[in-house]
């Protein structure tokens, strides 16, 4: 019998000082049964760092040909592509051919991938842009994971503050140049 996926409802109260953001969001995200709890907040964390009118997840495992996370115009058009993790050159090649904004983030060391990147084949790679998060912020949100999240994040040059239950979490969004 083939699982299912876990839907956990989230309210987040965001304060993205570095962009000018301020949302109160409530939504559902479905957490496959393949997909790692670190790779969840990761996703989590790219939607709530990249927030902006028309932004949804993909349909997961079932539409690997669309991006983890996007922003459509009212056409709907791509106009923002935003992947988790460590996408090869291919999906990077692609990515940047559909869309004007391409923007990976990691929840792992980016140290070898990029060196697999080198001479690859990447449409406007320079255009790229990738973010590293704090891998001990990552851990320490899969702890405090529930299927009815609550959290208030605020971002204030390139570092997080998470308050999650009684906890106040911090780490950082580092940016790394994907240049190859």
């Amino acid at each position: 019998m083939a699982l299912t996926s876990t839907m956990y409802t989230l309210q987040v109260e965001l304060a993205h000082v570095d962009r000018g953001v301020y949302e109160s969001l409530a939504f559902r995200m479905a957490m496959h049964p393949s997909e790692a709890p670190e790779y969840f907040v990761a996703r989590l964390l790219a939607y709530c760092l990249e927030y902006r009118e028309g932004m949804a997840f993909s349909k997961g495992v079932s539409d690997p040909d669309d991006p983890t996370v996007s922003v459509r115009d009212l056409t709907g058009t791509i106009t923002h592509w935003i992947e988790i993790g460590l996408p090869d050159a291919a999906r990077l090649h692609k990515a940047s051919k559909a869309a004007p904004h391409v923007i990976v983030y990691t929840h792992k060391d980016p140290t070898v991938w990029l060196r697999q990147l080198q001479g690859a084949r990447i449409h406007k790679v320079e255009q790229i842009v990738c973010h590293v998060l704090d891998r001990a912020l990552v851990d320490a949100l899969v702890e405090r994971l529930d299927r009815r999240l609550s959290l208030d994040l605020s971002v204030t040059d390139g570092t997080l503050f998470v308050n999650v239950g009684n906890a106040t979490l911090t780490g950082t969004v580092e940016r790394v140049p994907l240049s190859v």
